[in-house]
């Protein structure tokens, strides 16, 4: 009698438990299907971000997987931007990584750029997928371009952090015209939403630094 009690009052715990993390809005919106309408609304000046993904001023990207876990990524600007990269260096499992701080590394001829993360915890996982085959950030940042999966125990903090939902799509054309302003012809391509921008920015940038391109908008 006294075991079932105590497999009652654990189930009860665990389904009262359940019904609190189920009642709070989470920090990032789970994965959907989008409507067309929805989807085409998700491009700035051609580039896409999706609005079920939270976004960081270092153009990465949180999706909340479950309670206290959320995958990131790098937004479809950035990897445009970073272009044709070689490799990526990734933090190991078990590293903690923090918001703000530069988390891993995109390789070109050579040369590494440095992102920061967009949350703060203990990576859980990283893709293997992403480091055999670097190019899927630059033809699937938001799918099989992941980077990892993140343990993180403040969601609330964290969340404090992102861009507000109502101010993205104006921060994603503040960034779009100060990389036009360098290139006016690359902007004609794009004219009209839903263009679409070349997919290696910084080879359209004949004489720039990639180095220091990537700096600039990386943060």
């Amino acid at each position: 009698m006294a075991v079932l009690l105590a497999l009652a009052m654990f189930l009860g715990f665990a389904l009262l438990d359940w019904l609190i993390s189920r009642g709070k809005a989470p920090a990032m919106a789970p994965d959907a299907v989008p409507t067309p309408a929805a989807r085409a609304a998700d491009f700035v000046y051609g580039f896409h971000l999706p609005a079920n993904r939270s976004y960081h001023a270092g153009h990465g990207w949180a999706l909340r997987e479950r309670k206290n876990v959320v995958r990131i990524g790098i937004d479809d600007f950035a990897a445009r931007l970073a272009g044709k990269i070689d490799s990526l260096e990734l933090p190991k499992p078990g590293q903690w990584i923090r918001q703000g701080e530069r988390a891993w590394k995109v390789l070109r001829n050579g040369v590494a750029a440095e992102m920061v993360s967009p949350i703060e915890g203990e990576v859980l996982e990283i893709n293997p997928d992403v480091l055999k085959d670097p190019s899927l950030l630059r033809t699937d940042p938001y799918g099989a371009g992941w980077l990892m999966s993140v343990h993180v125990p403040d969601e609330e903090g964290t969340g404090r952090n992102f861009i507000p939902r109502d101010l993205i799509r104006q921060w994603m054309e503040n960034v779009a015209e100060k990389l036009y302003a360098r290139q006016p012809e690359l902007a004609g391509a794009v004219a009209a939403d839903p263009g679409t921008p070349v997919d290696d920015l910084a080879a359209a940038l004949p004489g720039t630094n990639w180095k220091e391109l990537t700096a600039e908008f990386f943060l």
